[in-house]
């Protein structure tokens, strides 16, 4: 009896190294990845990395992890000389493959994710003192209220439209201008210059698209997915 006591200790006392070296080396791989992913994509702080399963340690022997999940903040769209912040782009991987060395991760078999936009973003983003507040919804569509800047119509506000296009770029358009600005010659025009714009993601992982936009009172959100998905980093 006192050899199996014994034997049992000594076995608890193992299976506790075990887990204490593993949760060690999942935290180690998880500053490592934050770093790569921080320096390669050029962000403004280091994105939180999480990486799901138990044992670490042996999905690392086979080079393979079942999920990892990652927010990065500070991604940026430039266009025509406006930038676009995303405040958070919050994502999670599935089967994601690790690199021969086992320094970086490669890719993943599928992703989902999700980036939020904050109006007072979209609102510097869109210049001139152009307002972008939030709209509602109509028809199952999601709306922006645009309150563009001109001299002779300063309470002027017009029903925008938030989108994706390609998969990688946030499109802002007036879905229409009131009768009144169309009785003034190149007045639509000066309207457009200040409600239409797009803005590419440059810094999303290969083969994250993004797709449905959602316009709430906090803010914008957007969902990405996408299968065979290149990390960063």
């Amino acid at each position: 009896m006192r050899a199996l006591r014994v034997l049992l200790f000594i076995v608890v006392i193992f299976g506790a190294l075990f887990v204490a070296g593993d949760r060690f080396a999942v935290s180690y791989a998880e500053d490592k990845a934050a770093d790569k992913i921080r320096s390669s994509q050029g962000l403004d702080r280091t994105p939180e990395v999480s990486i799901k399963g138990f044992p670490f340690l042996t999905q690392v022997a086979g080079r393979s992890l079942d999920e990892v999940d990652a927010e990065l903040g500070g991604i940026e769209a430039r266009a025509n000389g406006r930038t676009l912040r995303v405040e958070k782009l919050s994502a999670r991987f599935h089967d994601v493959e690790l690199s021969s060395d086992y320094t970086s991760i490669k890719s993943a078999a599928s992703a989902t994710g999700t980036a939020a936009i904050s109006y007072a973003d979209l609102t510097k983003a869109a210049g001139g003192g152009v307002q972008v507040t939030y709209g509602g919804q109509k028809d199952g569509r999601s709306q922006v209220k645009i309150s563009p800047k001109l001299p002779l119509l300063s309470s002027l506000q017009v029903t925008g439209s938030i989108t994706t296009v390609h998969g990688n770029t946030v499109r802002l358009r007036a879905d229409s201008v009131p009768g009144m600005c169309k009785a003034i010659p190149g007045c639509e025009q000066k309207v457009r210059a200040q409600t239409d714009h797009e803005w590419k993601l440059d810094q999303l992982p290969g083969n994250l698209k993004l797709e449905k936009v959602a316009t709430m009172k906090g803010g914008i959100s957007i969902s990405a997915s996408g299968q065979d998905v290149t990390l960063p980093g």
